[in-house]
């Protein structure tokens, strides 16, 4: 692999991995329902999670079931927060807009026209 494309799967992992404001999460959770753990974190993990793993399938179902609305609900939050985050980033701009008198005569260029 060249080292140039090696550095930007890094950076893109990093964005990915990396605390989002406007939705208040990583974009990574954001489209997997879930926090990211680096590759050590999980070899690690991984005899604790053999160890725990469940196989029935009722409780399984249901436990996948509860794992997809928590998923729909953490959809809802982020879009409610990307709400909130345009619209007090839509105040902020407004805010920066001045208020200017024209009378007739003054020369002005159109936008749009």
């Amino acid at each position: 692999m060249p080292h140039g494309q090696r550095k930007l799967e890094d950076a893109l992992w990093a964005f990915r991995t990396a605390y989002k404001t406007p939705i208040g999460c990583t974009t990574y959770k954001l489209v997997y329902g879930k926090s990211c753990h680096l590759p050590i974190e999980l070899e690690h993990k991984a005899y604790w999670a053999l160890k725990h793993a469940n196989f029935d399938l009722k409780t399984t179902g249901d436990h996948r079931k509860l794992q997809l609305n928590e998923f729909n609900e953490l959809h809802d939050q982020d879009y409610e927060n990307s709400l909130i985050y345009k619209e007090k980033t839509k105040k902020l701009r407004d805010s920066k807009i001045k208020n200017r008198i024209f009378n007739v005569g003054d020369r002005v260029l159109l936008f749009n026209s």
